[in-house]
């Protein structure tokens, strides 16, 4: 069972993982987050679903015709989207400007670093085919009657929020969002949109720690599965998994 971890202390945590040591440190936002919501989590961070696809019809009508979209941006944020447009020109000039830069400094590296690009290639292709090997570039295991299919279904119906924060606690996961969709302030404004028990879901890294990516997986106990995605690669709630005893399969 995995320990309980205190967020009094402003002391850093650290987690190796192989020559690696990860700071697990809860941040100010995972705090801020427990704190207005009221739970103790063992870690958290912020995540999203990719698009979610077109379901038969009807399944669709079974669930209620529910929304599979976020919401759009608010107005404020559309003006602030207009006000920028002029800059994307030069945000387009500087970004290639740092590619080529970082070309010419590729055809000057030393042998030893040409290999560790090379080594770090090969781990994204490996990355890249355990991904496809395992249909994981999908929101979900693709069973419309499956508990993941069905959650997915009611995803935008708990909030019209495109982010969730999602907390791994004892007993379980619970995602929280703003009701609405919003551009600012989604910590002062989310709420707990959904809790799943351990006994109906676990979250799961489908690479164990192999790969460092921003991907893991609510597993449901009939086995389907829905993918998030993480602000951060290797979040906390990564290094947090990497903690646990693996799960039976």
């Amino acid at each position: 069972m995995a320990s309980h971890t205190s967020y009094a202390l402003d002391i850093p945590i650290l987690f190796r993982v192989g020559e690696e040591s990860l700071d697990v440190t809860p941040t100010d936002t995972q705090r801020a987050a427990m704190d207005r919501l009221g739970i103790q989590a063992e870690a958290g961070d912020w995540c999203w679903i990719g698009k979610i696809p077109q379901p038969p019809a009807d399944v669709l009508q079974a669930a209620g015709n529910p929304r599979l979209r976020p919401a759009r941006l608010p107005p404020l944020s559309m003006i602030g989207m207009v006000l920028g447009a002029p800059f994307i020109p030069l945000l387009i000039l500087l970004r290639l400007l740092s590619a080529a830069e970082e070309a010419v400094k590729r055809s000057l590296d030393r042998k030893e670093e040409k290999e560790q690009r090379r080594a770090k290639e090969e781990e994204e292709k490996r990355r890249d085919a355990a991904i496809a090997q395992q249909d994981l570039d999908n929101v979900f295991d693709g069973n419309w009657h499956g508990d993941a299919g069905q959650f997915l279904l009611r995803w935008y119906s708990y909030s019209t929020h495109h982010e969730r924060m999602l907390l791994a606690t004892r007993e379980g996961i619970v995602l929280a969002a703003p009701p609405r969709r919003v551009s600012v302030g989604r910590e002062k404004r989310m709420q707990v949109v959904a809790r799943l028990p351990a006994s109906e879901a676990i979250l799961v890294d489908p690479f164990s720690g192999e790969f460092e990516t921003s991907i893991l997986l609510i597993r449901f106990r009939d086995g389907s599965w829905l993918r998030v995605d993480t602000e951060e690669v290797r979040s906390d709630l990564h290094t947090y998994l990497l903690r646990q005893p693996l799960p039976d399969n």
